[in-house]
């Protein structure tokens, strides 16, 4: 749920609008799906999302006739290297996410978020050496405020909110340095999880402890996991690149709204102080920089 780091069109097509919006509304409502598998833990619920999307992401690329660029990352020690970095990240990012939604955190979730495009700004400052200018600065500094209270104030810390955007906005700055498509590497990915996923759906399985055949309605979610995980990146993967940076960058911001719009009135989840006051600091540093961003997009 970042911003694409480019597109190959400077207009929105209304292909790419129907595919990114699609993406980000399924994401919004992903909550609901992981509240019914909230009963089962949340490292095996990983390991079927990994496992299951294999075939989606498979079935799509030989259908796009687009293997043969994961056949040559397969077989490149440096490019293998650098999709384990970046898998090893999204397992955490979806790890905290779905132990999120099972323990009443939804809101934790939306707020990590919200605040990942402030994060990938401040990465691409610190790390990339891009300038930032006045508005810039203001909308790091109104979020880095928001996140002090959090820790100073919050009933509990904010591990949550920060853990998913740390993994993820680290996930989108190296995924940036795979050479192969966003399809190609997100099946790179998963192809790399599915021996360690495996091996541990076994170990469960052979213990006991998988809820995987366990019963109808358990085995049909986690096989579900696999759509419901592919499927919504695989529409974002081939959206963003027809549509523009600043459509993109406004749209970003409709999965944790409607994140946060179930959080609270379909779960019931109460916000304590700490969360009254970080939630409307981090939408006013998210207004500074789309303003400032769109103002930009329009100078070039």
């Amino acid at each position: 749920m970042v911003t694409p780091a480019g597109l190959i069109k400077d207009q929105d097509t209304p292909q790419g609008l129907v595919f990114a919006l699609t993406a980000y509304v399924m994401w919004g409502f992903l909550p609901l799906y992981m509240k019914l598998v909230a009963h089962i833990p949340a490292a095996e619920v990983v390991a079927h999302r990994v496992v299951w999307s294999i075939p989606v992401a498979g079935a799509v690329l030989i259908i796009m006739r687009r293997t043969q660029d994961l056949r040559e990352a397969l077989r490149s020690p440096r490019m293998l290297a650098m999709g384990c970095v970046t898998a090893a990240l999204i397992t955490v990012n979806w790890g905290i996410y779905v132990y999120a939604i099972a323990t009443d955190r939804a809101a934790d979730a939306a707020l990590g978020y919200y605040i990942n495009p402030l994060f990938s700004m401040f990465l691409a400052i610190t790390l990339l050496g891009e300038r930032p200018n006045p508005a810039q600065i203001v909308a790091i500094a109104i979020a880095a405020l928001a996140v002090v209270i959090l820790f100073v104030a919050a009933a509990r810390p904010p591990w949550v909110p920060l853990g998913l955007t740390f993994s993820w906005g680290f996930y989108a700055y190296f995924k940036k340095s795979l050479p192969i498509g966003p399809n190609q590497g997100f099946l790179l990915e998963v192809i790399i999880l599915a021996l360690p996923a495996s091996l541990f759906l076994i170990y469960l399985a052979a213990s006991g402890q998988g809820y995987f055949l366990g019963s109808t309605r358990d085995t049909l979610l986690l096989l579900g996991c696999g759509i419901v995980t592919a499927v919504p990146l695989l529409f974002y993967a081939n959206g963003a690149k027809l549509i523009r940076l600043s459509t993109a960058g406004i749209l970003q911001y409709l999965a944790p709204s409607m994140i946060f719009v179930i959080a609270v009135f379909v779960f019931g989840e109460e916000l304590d102080t700490s969360r009254k006051i970080a939630f409307p600091l981090i939408w006013t540093a998210l207004v500074i920089y789309t303003t400032s961003m769109l103002r930009e997009m329009r100078a070039r």
